[in-house]
């Protein structure tokens, strides 16, 4: 059907209608190439021409959905690929956040620590100034009681030798010497 088809189309609407004179006659050139034509169409048909040309176009068929069907399985995979690696980067994204967000705890402990160090640092430094500042004061009452003591032995003395005769010095001496060997033994 599809061979008589093709034939009433390829005679149908060629220029040989309108050539003048018996059409079919060997004289008449158009008819001459429409027989040339249609032989040349006999032989590609008998040789299998078309049914190759078929075959041909059905293998490039089959080679196109097989390349679509071989895109589409990439495409699917880097697909898969994509995500995997968007996955690994939100993955990746999440951890660097919790390091930022550890390391500014660590920072805010650190700070707080420090603070705390001084405060601790600030209050021994400060005890520690106060101990020397009453060591200071203690020293310096100490040493204005000597002085003070030293200067009223000093007066008592010169009073006391003023005052005093030879007997009641030697008397003081000897009391004083029984007082130290009885306190002795």
């Amino acid at each position: 059907m599809k061979k008589l088809v093709a034939l009433i189309v390829t005679t149908a609407a060629t220029p040989a209608f309108a050539a003048s004179g018996p059409f079919f006659s060997l004289r008449n050139t158009d008819f001459v190439v429409l027989l040339g034509f249609i032989l040349f169409i006999g032989v590609l048909v008998k040789f299998g021409v078309p049914s190759m040309l078929t075959g041909m176009l059905d293998k490039r068929a089959t080679d196109i959905r097989f390349e679509l069907d071989e895109a589409r399985a990439l495409r699917e995979e880097a697909q898969s690929v994509l995500a995997s690696y968007e996955r690994k980067q939100r993955e990746v994204q999440e951890q660097a956040d919790a390091i930022v967000k550890q390391a500014k705890l660590d920072a805010d402990a650190a700070a707080e620590k420090a603070k705390d160090d001084l405060k601790t640092s600030i209050a021994r430094r400060l005890a520690s100034a106060q101990e020397q500042i009453a060591s200071a004061e203690a020293s310096a009452v100490r040493e204005v009681r000597n002085t003070a003591v030293a200067v009223a032995i000093g007066a008592a003395q010169d009073v006391i030798a003023k005052s005093m005769t030879a007997a009641e010095a030697n008397t003081l001496i000897d009391d004083a010497i029984s007082e130290v060997s009885t306190k002795l033994h």
